[in-house]
């Protein structure tokens, strides 16, 4: 299992940035990477220096969303559907988008439920729940929407 620390994380994202703006050649993740980094230029700054990236420290900034791990989670659903596992996640995301008509908002309402899966495992000291996630994801893909936030300049 793939078990990269923060400062690699970091430099990760720093660097599919630094492509973007090079036209560099990319790998398969780190084109799937530029494609979300894309779709939020408010952390282009973040992105643009390493050494400043690994120096910040965000949970000292209250309000303030740490974008590598933002992008990470949108990794993350994005390889969890491309794979179905936890199985029937797939189709939760894309019914998700399908009545939010966005991608990127379905994988916001669903980093909710991952983050709140994650959470709970912590907590419990327990394993990661996925039936309960998925149930999550579906359960805001099916409900009146009152409780997925959206983010207009997300």
């Amino acid at each position: 299992m793939f078990n990269p620390s923060q400062a690699d994380v970091r430099r990760f994202f720093c660097s599919v940035r630094a492509k973007m703006l090079s036209n560099a050649p990319m790998e398969a993740i780190e084109t799937l990477a530029s494609l979300w980094i894309a779709e939020h230029p408010e952390y282009f700054d973040d992105l643009s220096d390493v050494d400043a990236a690994l120096l910040r420290n965000y949970d000292a900034e209250p309000g303030r969303t740490n974008p590598f791990l933002h992008l990470s989670m949108h990794l993350s659903i994005s390889e969890q559907c491309s794979i179905d596992q936890p199985r029937g996640i797939r189709q939760a995301v894309e019914l998700l988008s399908k009545r939010l008509d966005s991608l990127h908002d379905a994988h916001h309402a669903a980093m909710e439920s991952l983050g709140q899966m994650l959470w709970d495992s912590q907590r419990s000291g327990r394993p990661p729940d996925g039936d309960a996630y998925v149930a999550s994801v579906q359960r805001r893909a099916t409900s009146d929407g009152s409780h997925v936030r959206r983010n207009p300049a997300a």
